[in-house]
């Protein structure tokens, strides 16, 4: 029951709870988007959560699906789905907050179409790093590099955030696509709901099991996140040397 996990927190009326809580729905129109939050806050865990996302001409939207804390130095982790023209792909573009500093995108076309049905997307966040999945293949890992001096996620409790909104100021092809509004009312889709995470209550945390607090990849794992990034990687901060010129970010120097 998703009435019990998340409540919608803006869009007047235009996020709906539907079935019993079974499933959750997002629209967007020329007057206003939408979106809701957890009720809970997380300090590490497993995240996952099924999205279908806007059918057809999505140009100009974004369906933003993400962990955040409050506060200027804020934690981040974000799935964010770039919608497009009707026969193009949509872009998935990833980020990671430390301490209120991002910059850290990765974009991805996706194997599959993400408005035809339900897909599962992801978020491992331990001790150790930060893993982003679709359909349990990982497609990026942030790993903790304290140690080099680069801020990580692991003291701020975040809360689940997620909205439909328009952004055709920078979403499609850098602005050049807008939002088609004869298309309106857009609409992404979510259900399956499943955290398997610590949850943060007057200032310490209870993990109802911690069965992925210390775990990795295995060869599987990072063969399948290999081939991802090989093959549906379109943008990697990491390679970007004109956003560098004077030389990339630390965590980029292990990859």
């Amino acid at each position: 029951d998703l009435n019990k996990d998340f409540q919608i927190t803006w869009g007047d009326g235009r996020a709906k709870m539907l079935n019993n809580g079974e499933l959750l729905t997002l629209s967007l129109d020329k007057a206003s988007g939408s979106g809701f939050v957890s009720r809970n806050e997380y300090l590490f865990g497993q995240i996952d959560m099924q999205l279908k996302l806007v059918a057809g001409n999505s140009a100009g939207t974004v369906t933003a699906y993400y962990l955040s804390s409050k506060g200027s130095n804020w934690d981040e982790i974000d799935f964010e789905f770039l919608g497009n023209l009707s026969g193009d792909p949509y872009i998935l573009h990833t980020n990671v907050f430390s301490q209120g500093k991002g910059n850290r995108e990765q974009q991805f076309y996706l194997w599959f179409d993400p408005t035809a049905d339900f897909h599962t997307y992801s978020i491992l966040w331990n001790p150790q790093h930060i893993v982003f999945s679709v359909d349990g293949t990982p497609i990026r890992k942030f790993k903790n590099l304290e140690s080099m001096g680069v801020p990580y996620p692991k003291d701020q409790p975040m809360r689940i955030y997620s909205s439909l909104w328009n952004a055709d100021d920078w979403a499609t092809r850098g602005d050049l696509v807008k939002t088609d509004w004869s298309q309106a009312p857009f609409t992404a889709s979510y259900r399956n709901f499943k955290a398997n995470a610590c949850i943060w209550s007057s200032g310490s945390y209870s993990c109802s099991s911690n069965s992925w607090f210390n775990q990795e990849l295995d060869s599987d794992g990072e063969d399948k996140l290999n081939w991802v990034q090989k093959n549906y990687m379109i943008y990697n901060y990491c390679n970007d040397a004109k956003r560098f010129p004077q030389g990339f970010p630390q965590e980029c120097m292990t990859a």
